[in-house]
């Protein structure tokens, strides 16, 4: 199925990532994952760098919850269940690495300011999720779905500003593999919301 294609690379794309970052470090000593020191990894970090590190990190965080709502639900449509399985599969090991750069960057994301999240990100309400806990069924797939487009929407939104803006080679190539992965689910969403 197309969607868990595009999972899958996803997958593969950031395992790959995380693999030269720890394969190059004769090229550039400052990247993130190798034990150089913070004072040079940082070198090579800017503002938009840890923002979309640890903004990311809440937006997976919440595409996990979105997800782990649905599949708890019965009569739920069988390509949405795949899904939503197939995000939880792609985005929890993009949060370890997200946040192994913060670690790496000497960066505390609780005290990174998080409030300037909101729908416009992507983000979902609690009466968004509120509504998802209770819809059932086929209304749950479409609501799912619905809702999920507009998340991954604002993932590659916030993607799009750390490639224009970021510094950190390795972030930026993330971000876009998150562009291009999202943007792919987000076209297979919508042909499964029209099929519903």
């Amino acid at each position: 199925m197309n969607i868990r294609t595009a999972a899958t690379a996803a997958l593969a794309l950031s395992a790959a990532l995380v693999l030269a970052g720890c394969s190059t470090g004769t090229e550039d000593d400052s990247m993130p994952g190798m034990d150089h020191g913070s004072s040079e990894q940082a070198a090579d970090v800017n503002d938009a760098d840890v923002t979309f590190a640890s903004m990311m990190i809440v937006h997976h965080e919440q595409a996990i919850e979105m997800s782990d709502i649905v599949l708890a639900k019965d009569g739920l449509d069988p390509e949405v269940m795949e899904l939503a399985e197939a995000i939880k599969t792609a985005q929890a090991p993009e949060m370890e690495q997200l946040q192994g750069w913060l670690d790496d960057w000497g960066v505390d994301p609780d005290e990174h300011e998080m409030d300037g999240m909101d729908h416009g990100d992507g983000m979902m309400s609690e009466e968004d999720l509120a509504a998802l806990e209770a819809a059932g069924g086929a209304e749950a797939s479409r609501l799912f779905l619905e809702q999920m487009i507009v998340h991954h929407e604002g993932a590659v939104a916030m993607a799009q500003t750390q490639v224009d803006e970021g510094s950190n080679p390795d972030a930026v190539e993330f971000a876009r593999t998150i562009i291009d992965a999202q943007t792919a689910e987000i076209q297979e969403m919508e042909d499964l919301l029209a099929s519903l």
